[in-house]
């Protein structure tokens, strides 16, 4: 019997490269570390904007090493913390992973609910009398008990994954200093840990631990926070060399009560309950991360076998100092170039107890930020600040010219307007007819550029606008209508928050992704992409199927 041979120039082209493909994948080593960096409101454009002063080692490494999209945006509307974080973790949109933003109307109890409070599952107390400090952000003080846990999430996580993946054998750990983040990216599987701006330690509850592991009763016991009373943030180079050298006293800047608005920042004294809450708004509260990091990972055996593990760590001092002095500050320049220098020691410290050829590094942000109203006035923009007060009165006095109706608004907390349904009903009116009616009327106020109701957002609507607006519903989660304000609008509480973010505009959905290591190939990237499409990709680079809910794209240009 006489075997014929076929020969197919392609076919033979095909088979080499598949062998040269085997081939390289067997010399490269394995991925013991996916190591997730958050920055907690990194708007895209400041990496470029200081990238002149990076050291060596920190983005700079990212920059030189990885793949860099540089068009990435959220498609979602609200661009807040735990939705962004809870984004990156599922590759969900928060219309499927469930957290629509950080405060959302529990229908069931009538009042407001933060997003990750859990009465269930306690704190675990670090010490025998716990001080209330000031929270950074004022949407923690909705909660009405100290319990977390990732129980309201909704989508499995990258980490969850890995854990079912690895027969519960990969190590996932999410640390931040924002209890909401590190527990998004932890999932229900991991283990978090936050720092409390109540005393300074890092804290958790007993949702993970029936008590705090001995390494971090250590790190607490060492009160490294409680050492920065009376001391100084100052600049990290000589004040001339700064971008912002000429804007560092501005009446709109919030002096957070003896903490100034120039340089150096004085830290309160010891016993000061604001103490902590100051430490977590500079580079130090992104050092003592650091520095509880390497605790974690030496206690921990993090990255030692071939079984990979997942470390999320979340750094949230760029957010808070944003919030306080905007992120066209001279705090802001100082606390990149700050965050540089401790990237630049979180690498370092991978590659010499695990390797950076064995690390796979992805680094991303939860979300923009926009620039203070009155910054932007000074160069010429029309702009101001909208309240919710403002946003519950102008629809009430819609209700009244339309329906003769008082009172038909409950509450505004943002994004979401929230109808008294109980007024509605007593009129006999449809609660969507009245919604539809005061939002077409509400686009007339100031400050107020699309108003949603909620028909329309499950209908999703034929604009891109009204598309994020559809990705971040949830009919248990959302409310009567979402109110958009208008571009570089600031929308929050009075209080003390100078800038915010949280807008479907561009300044708010840009944000870097960067994926470096584990012998990654360099590449410059400028087609649209989404944060959503980070954990499919992890989970590619970990020969792993995504998680259940994701909705995310491979990104095909990071090969190893």
């Amino acid at each position: 019997m006489i075997r014929r041979r076929f020969h197919s120039p392609a076919l033979a082209a095909l088979f080499g490269l598949l062998f040269c493909l085997t081939a390289t994948a067997s010399d490269r080593p394995p991925v013991h570390l996916v190591l997730q960096v958050t920055i907690d409101g990194l708007r895209a454009d400041l990496i470029a904007r200081y990238a002149d002063r990076f050291g060596d080692g920190g983005f700079r490494y990212l920059l030189d090493k990885g793949v860099i999209f540089t068009n990435a945006h959220y498609r979602h509307a609200n661009t807040e913390t735990i939705v962004g974080h809870a984004t990156l973790a599922t590759g969900a949109h928060p219309s499927v992973h469930g957290m629509t933003g950080n405060v959302w109307l529990d229908h069931q109890s009538g009042e407001l609910a933060y997003n990750i409070e859990d009465r269930n599952h306690p704190m675990l107390p670090t010490r025998a009398v716990e001080q209330k400090g000031d929270q950074v952000d004022p949407s923690q003080k909705v909660a009405r008990t100290q319990g977390r846990s990732p129980n309201a999430l909704l989508a499995p996580t990258l980490g969850d994954t890995l854990s079912a993946y690895t027969a519960g054998r990969a190590k996932v750990f999410g640390i931040s200093g924002k209890d909401r983040s590190a527990v998004a990216m932890a999932g229900k599987t991991g283990k978090a840990f936050w720092f409390s701006t109540d005393n300074g330690d890092f804290v958790t509850s007993d949702y993970y631990y029936d008590a705090y592991p001995i390494w971090v009763r250590n790190w607490n016991t060492a009160r490294q926070a409680a050492s920065y009373a009376g001391k100084t943030w100052s600049l990290l180079h000589e004040k001339s060399n700064y971008l912002f050298a000429k804007r560092d006293n501005r009446p709109y800047e919030v002096d957070l009560k003896g903490y100034g608005r120039v340089f150096p920042h004085q830290f309160a004294e010891a016993g000061n309950k604001l103490l902590n809450t100051q430490i977590l708004v500079s580079p130090i509260g992104d050092k003592l991360l650091l520095d509880f990091a390497k605790e974690l990972i030496a206690a921990e055996r993090i990255g030692e076998d071939a079984i990979p593990d997942y470390l999320s760590i979340s750094f949230s001092g760029v957010d808070a100092v944003n919030h306080f002095f905007g992120p066209s500050s001279l705090e802001n320049e100082d606390q990149v170039l700050q965050l540089d220098r401790t990237l630049a020691d979180l690498f370092g410290h991978i590659d010499e107890v695990v390797g950076l050829d064995k690390t796979i590094i992805v680094l991303s942000a939860d979300h923009g930020m926009a620039d203070m109203p009155e910054y932007l006035m000074e160069l010429g923009y029309k702009t101001g600040r909208l309240y919710p007060d403002e946003v519950v009165a102008a629809a009430n006095k819609i209700g009244r010219e339309l329906f003769a109706l008082d009172n038909i608004a409950k509450r505004f907390f943002r994004p979401y307007l929230y109808l008294n349904d109980t007024v509605i009903a007593k009129a006999e009116l449809s609660i969507d007819h009245v919604a539809v009616a005061v939002a077409g009327h509400l686009i007339d106020h100031e400050g107020i550029a699309v108003a949603l109701p909620r028909p329309g957002l499950e209908g999703h609507g034929d604009r891109e606008i009204h598309k994020q607006i559809a990705r971040n519903y949830h009919p248990q989660r959302s409310g009567d209508i979402y109110v958009a304000q208008a571009p570089y609008w600031f929308s929050f509480e009075k209080g003390p928050v100078a800038a915010m973010h949280g807008s479907p505009w561009r300044y708010d959905t840009h944000v870097p992704i960067i994926f470096a290591g584990a012998r990654i190939e360099s590449a410059r990237v400028s087609r649209l992409v989404h944060p959503v499409d980070v954990a499919p990709t992890l989970a590619a680079l970990l020969n792993m199927t995504p998680p259940a809910s994701s909705q995310g794209k491979i990104l095909t240009e990071v090969r190893r």
